[in-house]
């Protein structure tokens, strides 16, 4: 069995636990090990022949030996078990929009029902509206849901399109008569690389105007859910988006709450539980019958219960939590913290704008310091740059750092292709009179793992070579990237004190959160860069930000949060 396969299985496991009403933290265990298994930049099986599987994030023993006999015997006994008590199919019926475990089992029990094609039948035919804490008005809903999920399918909905939807529509909210605060919420707020559906919140006393003007949006297809303090809409795009309206004086626990992750949830809450208070949406409430604890603000809460502010991004069960109880908590980088964009584009390769364009609008953000670094000749699809055409550039860059004066640095380098062979594009006579070199993977992404990773390595031992660009190569959500060995190539970042970069491209976020933790974990320097091929694309830097801040990286960690000249001289060094 594969990551995947494993991955599905536990995660499936989880869902039906959550049907028959497990413990929550039974759940958690095998959604938390589903997870670090997808996320895991290695072979399970890799990790398995090492012995090294309790190591792994969320795998005790227990969870070890469930992986081990699917390894080995590609089956799970246990899971054969719980399918003869809880039908697998009855998982899909998760998809459902308003279907949580506990309807979903009741559903099953009294109807029979195990399939989406069987629910549908059952809620057509009217027999859903006679179950207890059902009607007429929840079986419409749910055919509404239905009928949105076989148009548009459930398919998570990568960050980059999710953002700025929520953003435009929070935007509209904000202008509302009586909207006090506004925010984004769940896993959106955490700033995961896929979301599911957008969580937004509202704080305001009146909340029937504002529920009113959201359902009737000019993009909403369909409202599955308007009520006085949440309503569900599906716009035009299939994107899901829920709302809530809130009262401003408990708007602390609230966005706690419905900001997650879960697990940090029930983290939290036993917190309280030693604190003697009970902890919901709602507030704390004391359990000698005290007046209740309401929290204005999330600082509030984490305050009540003796932690210091865990940021969103933290906030999925990773350790942050006892971090922060031991004093330990980073300070993870900050958008304001970066002094320099190391990897972009310009109009001599597939960029949009000119060498002074670029350096003008990075210094309009704040920035210090530029490596204009388009593509080598071998990605001709990109209008890759020859030998020839490269030193012709030098003329145009030192034109423009001329025009920019002292006070703002354009390097001049390259993101020089890692051919399919392994082999690189530029000769070192070359590579050495540049100021900033980028190696990064294209094409043949497909290789086997030793083939490719060896292809990163090949780059990574070459002294002229600054940093490793999007290692993987991925694009989100389609194309899953090169399977790199990541503990290898970044075990050898540290060796050869090469940079790996953080692309804040949001079709990219490479590396991904669980590998800029390991990074940080060994010490790889870090660059958060935008990838830019347009003035505009310095905007992404808060996606690269979320990334870097989910994988714990502080500023020292990021090498273009330096002073210049500290930068300068490490790249001095290195060469």
């Amino acid at each position: 069995m594969k990551n995947r396969e494993v991955a599905e299985l536990f995660e499936k496991v989880a869902n039906m636990l959550a049907i028959r009403g497990d413990s929550i933290h039974r759940i958690l265990a095998y959604r938390r090990a589903a997870e670090s298994i997808s996320e895991l930049g290695r072979d399970i099986n890799q990790v398995y022949a090492a012995g090294e599987l309790t190591d792994l994030p969320g795998i005790g023993q227990t969870l070890a030996d469930k992986i081990e006999e699917m390894l080995t015997t590609g089956k799970l006994e246990f899971f054969e078990r719980l399918a003869q008590e809880i039908p697998p199919s009855l998982v899909e019926l998760l998809r459902v929009e308003g279907l949580g475990p506990k309807r979903v089992k009741q559903i099953y029990d009294e109807l029979g029902v195990t399939t989406i094609e069987g629910l549908t039948a059952v809620a057509r035919e009217g027999k859903l509206q006679n179950l207890p804490g059902l009607g007429k008005k929840s079986e419409t809903k749910l055919i509404t849901a239905i009928e949105a999920l076989q148009k548009h399918g459930d398919g998570r909905t990568p960050l980059g399109d999710a953002w700025p939807v929520a953003q435009r529509i929070l935007g509209e909210l904000a202008q509302l008569e009586g909207v006090v605060k506004t925010a984004v919420a769940g896993s959106l707020r955490r700033m995961r690389e896929t979301i599911g559906d957008v969580d937004l919140l509202v704080a305001a006393d009146q909340s029937a105007p504002i529920m009113d003007y959201f359902v009737a949006m000019p993009d909403v297809e369909s409202v599955s859910g308007h009520g006085p303090t949440k309503s569900s809409v599906v716009l035009h795009s299939g994107l899901q988006v829920d709302l809530r309206v809130l009262p401003a004086d408990r708007w602390g626990t609230l966005l706690s709450y419905f900001t997650g992750s879960q697990a940090h949830n029930v983290k939290l809450r036993e917190l309280a539980l030693k604190k003697g208070l009970s902890l919901n949406e709602h507030a704390f409430t004391p359990s000698d019958g005290s007046p209740e604890i309401l929290c204005a603000s999330e600082e509030d809460v984490y305050t009540t219960l003796g932690l210091p502010y865990i940021i969103p991004t933290m906030r999925e069960d990773r350790g942050e939590i006892e971090a922060a109880m031991a004093g330990n908590l980073p300070r993870v980088v900050q958008l304001g913290d970066i002094r320099s964009d190391l990897h972009m584009h310009t109009t001599w390769s597939d960029g949009k704008m000119s060498v002074l364009e670029m350096a003008q609008a990075a210094q309009a953000r704040g920035l210090n310091a530029i490596a204009i670094t388009d593509h080598s000749v071998s990605l001709g699809i990109a209008n890759g740059l020859s030998v020839e055409r490269l030193w012709q550039q030098a003329e145009e860059i030192a034109a423009a750092q001329a025009a920019m004066g002292a006070d703002f640095r354009i390097l001049h380098g390259t993101e020089m292709e890692i051919r399919a062979d392994g082999e690189l594009d530029f000769p070192d006579e070359v590579l050495a009179k540049l100021d900033f070199v980028i190696a990064s993977l294209h094409v043949s992404l497909s290789q086997p793992q030793e083939q490719v990773t060896n292809r990163a390595l090949n780059a990574l031992w070459n002294p002229h070579v600054d940093m490793l660009a999007h290692p993987t190569g991925r694009l989100l959500p389609d194309r899953p990237g090169a399977d790199l060995d990541m503990d290898v190539v970044l075990e050898t970042a540290v060796i050869t004190n090469t940079i790996l970069e953080i692309n804040a491209n949001p079709s990219r976020l490479d590396l991904r959160d669980s590998h800029v933790r390991r990074a940080v974990e060994l010490g790889v320097k870090l660059a958060i860069n935008c990838d830019a091929h347009h003035v505009s694309h310095f905007d992404l830097l808060h996606y690269g930000i979320a990334t870097a801040q989910r994988g714990w990286a502080t500023a020292e960690n990021v090498v273009n949060t330096w002073p210049l000249e500290k930068l300068l001289a490490f790249l001095r060094e290195k060469n």
